[in-house]
């Protein structure tokens, strides 16, 4: 009997089951003649691109209620060793063998260890660390947050926590929102402007206190909770694949998403080519549709079917902010198509097509299928986008099924 073993219960890890399934099911086989194996501690699917929103226990959906209708056994468990010469990983001290192996065990927030009261920092990377701090800001009312780190997330956090009182963005860099480039920037600053959430650019927290944050600009300013959400890195398990690594930590793969003969890798783990010129965003509009393509090739590869390139669609990002509405871009030069409440709209629209089909095995193999689609939100690529509006509305009708998450 043949095995594959996914490490990994969030969307790479859950897509890449589904992939596996989906490939067995293809091939007319049986879980007699191939079980797959998912190995995760918890037994929720965490849905991390909507942990800034206030009631972060409304982003998880049940493991069970999507592996189980696809035939996939669920292992509860954190894996700490992988030998990738004897086909093994072990978890939570137990030895589990397999013939094709998908890493998908995701990435982490790298927390500062020598900042001065770094124990009271709080975080949006996971459920327990966004439950901290919707319990910590819980009946308060004019609430001062620091919020560290300018990026997507950060953005996300600031503009979500202007409603609760004053926030103050801080970030190394001299402009917000450095590595999305200049196209949404005056958008994003137009909305944190109409939020009133100040920014300390080009500065740091030196250390949290109680009740303040020091900056290193010589400044304290007051801080009921300090949001950290710089740097990301992938999965530490990534080391024991390769040692030649990107600067995220992530295994370099082929199109077909194999890392090592018997290892395929999916999700926030894998550097894979996007184009030419780009590789994949820790995100997961990548990291479904890698999952569905690694998972399905891991089976393939031990059924005897053709496998399949990972053929990604149109790169497109979509913010949240707040109050302020929301902004759509497209392309990797992020060019603005939605900003406002129109940009708002698309982005409830993808938070709530991210949840994946449960307790339906047709309707979730289906998904499994759907790889590479052109998304509603913007025209076709021979098509010319009228400039955004002042209200909001971009070139291109928003309307059409929902392709994919875009965060």
């Amino acid at each position: 009997m043949a095995h594959v073993v996914i490490i990994g219960g969030g969307f790479a890890g859950v897509w890449s089951a589904a992939g596996a399934a989906l490939a067995r099911e293809r091939a007319g086989a049986t879980d007699v003649k191939l079980r797959i194996t998912l190995i995760a501690p918890n037994e929720h699917l965490v849905l991390r691109p909507r942990l800034y929103e206030p009631e972060p226990e409304l982003a998880k959906v049940e493991l069970s209620r999507v592996l189980g209708p696809i035939g996939v056994r669920h292992l509860r468990a954190s894996v700490s060793t992988i030998d990738t010469a004897r086909h093994v990983v072990v978890a939570d001290g137990r030895e589990v063998g397999y013939d094709r192996l998908v890493l998908a065990s995701g990435s982490r927030l790298v927390r500062p260890l020598d900042l001065p009261g770094a124990e009271r920092l709080f975080d949006i990377d996971t459920l327990d660390g966004a439950r901290r701090l919707t319990g910590h800001l819980r009946g308060r009312e004019d609430v001062a947050t620091v919020v560290v780190g300018a990026g997507f997330t950060g953005l996300e956090a600031a503009t979500a926590l202007a409603a609760r009182g004053r926030v103050f963005l801080v970030d190394r860099s001299e402009v917000v929102a450095d590595a999305l480039g200049s196209g949404p920037r005056a958008h994003i600053e137009a909305a944190l402007d109409e939020l009133g959430v100040e920014r300390r650019l080009g500065t740091t927290v030196t250390e949290v206190g109680d009740g303040y944050a020091a900056l290193s600009d010589g400044t304290k300013v007051d801080a009921d909770a300090v949001v950290w959400t710089v740097g990301m890195r992938a999965s530490e398990l990534t080391r024991q694949v390769s040692a030649d690594l990107d600067h995220l930590g992530r295994v370099p793969v082929d199109r077909r998403l194999r890392a090592l003969p018997e290892v395929f890798a999916a999700g926030d783990t894998a550097a894979a080519p996007f184009d030419d010129e780009h590789t994949v965003m820790q995100a997961c509009q990548h990291a479904t549709p890698l999952g569905k393509v690694a998972g399905y090739n891991a089976a393939a590869d031990l059924l005897g079917t053709p496998l399949r390139d990972f053929t990604p669609s149109p790169y497109v990002t979509c913010l949240d902010m707040g109050a302020a509405g929301g902004i759509f871009t497209r392309g990797w030069d992020r060019k603005v198509m939605a900003s406002g409440a129109e940009g708002k709209e698309i982005k409830t629209l993808i938070n709530r097509a991210i949840h994946p089909p449960v307790d339906d095995m047709e309707k979730i193999l289906a998904a499994a299928d759907r790889i590479s689609v052109e998304h509603p939100f913007f025209p076709r690529e021979e098509e010319e986008a009228a400039p955004v509006t002042g209200d909001g509305r971009p070139g291109a009708r928003a309307n059409g099924r929902l392709a994919g998450r875009t965060g």
